[in-house]
């Protein structure tokens, strides 16, 4: 194995996932105390970025999944999961500080693959030519960097949302911050995209 395309491996993966490291603190705030929530996002996060590597892998060989045109539109999935969500801590308004902050529910495995695989359409577009020019064993070599950091990345996003001054911060504004970083990673991909003209 070269070590040369592992390390670039690492370095590509951690900068075009460094934004999944706030969605997944806030989606284990969001299921604190609940059995299953570790699976969940584990699951929902490999769902994601396999979808992604697919997409990558494919088009870099040439038989593009998704045309580049639809890339932008996938900014749909987090900002309609972050209204859904908004309505729904609106709704709970009323409720006491320590109903919305105690219990939490488990994510769900594809909310989270969704959010996960709409949030990567530049990854997408970054990994293309970087797998088209390393070739099927560079791209394998990739390929299993990538979701073994997948895994890295799941335990840092468990770590931080576990760290006591973190974790309180999570707990009191988590089910809004939740919401507005869902919309605001939707309205960034449709924008930067060009969808709507915009």
């Amino acid at each position: 194995m070269d070590i040369g395309i592992v390390g670039s491996a690492i370095g590509l993966f951690a900068v075009t996932n460094i934004d999944d490291l706030l969605i997944l603190a806030l989606f284990f705030a969001r299921g604190a105390g609940q059995r299953g929530t570790t699976r969940a996002i584990a699951v929902g996060q490999y769902l994601g970025f396999l979808g992604i590597l697919v997409a990558a892998v494919a088009a870099a060989s040439g038989a593009s999944l998704l045309p580049e045109s639809v890339l932008p539109y996938l900014g749909l999935l987090p900002l309609f999961l972050g209204l859904r969500s908004a309505v729904q801590t609106w709704r709970d308004r009323h409720e006491p500080d320590d109903a919305q902050t105690d219990g939490g529910t488990v994510p769900s495995s594809l909310e989270l693959a969704a959010v996960t695989f709409a949030n990567g359409g530049d990854n997408i577009g970054v990994y293309v030519p970087v797998f088209a020019n390393a070739g099927l064993s560079g791209t394998t070599v990739y390929v299993a960097v990538f979701l073994v950091l997948v895994a890295v990345w799941v335990a840092a996003g468990c770590f931080f949302a576990t760290r006591p001054s973190v974790a309180a911060a999570l707990s009191r504004w988590g089910h809004i911050l939740l919401p507005v970083v869902l919309i605001a990673v939707g309205v960034l991909i449709l924008v930067e995209g060009g969808a709507f003209g915009v």
